[in-house]
């Protein structure tokens, strides 16, 4: 997924917000899992849900207003009620920031909740 940076996603100092890579990163994993025929909204309608558990982010150098980014994404692991992602933030071939975030299935009620196996299968491609 490629993300333009905007004078909005800039601190006062011109860089790259540090909570904005957060953002980044679950709207690449969201486009992730559609291209991979895995639509969020409509599993929700069936009482299965995705929750992040933990994210592990390392800070390497900074992005600035008017950069163009690469946001790579790639499923490292998955269980029967999460999956691992690992992802990157990237200009050119040099990678800013990489982050690892584990995310759980649950249900309406927060509950985990075996990933159905369509899905899964989907993923694993």
């Amino acid at each position: 997924m490629h993300k333009k940076i905007h004078y909005h996603d800039t601190d006062c100092g011109g860089v790259v917000y540090y909570a904005n890579y957060l953002k980044y990163f679950e709207e690449a994993r969201t486009e992730f899992m559609l291209d991979r025929g895995v639509d969020l909204r409509e599993l929700s309608k069936d009482n299965i849900l995705f929750a992040v558990k933990n994210v592990d982010v390392e800070y390497r150098a900074p992005a600035r207003y008017g950069d163009d980014l690469l946001i790579r994404t790639e499923i490292t692991r998955v269980k029967n009620a999460s999956l691992e992602f690992s992802q990157s933030a990237q200009k050119d071939d040099k990678i800013l920031v990489a982050a690892k975030t584990k995310v759980v299935c649950i249900d309406n009620s927060f509950r985990p909740k075996v990933i159905p196996q369509e899905v899964n299968g989907r993923l694993n491609k």
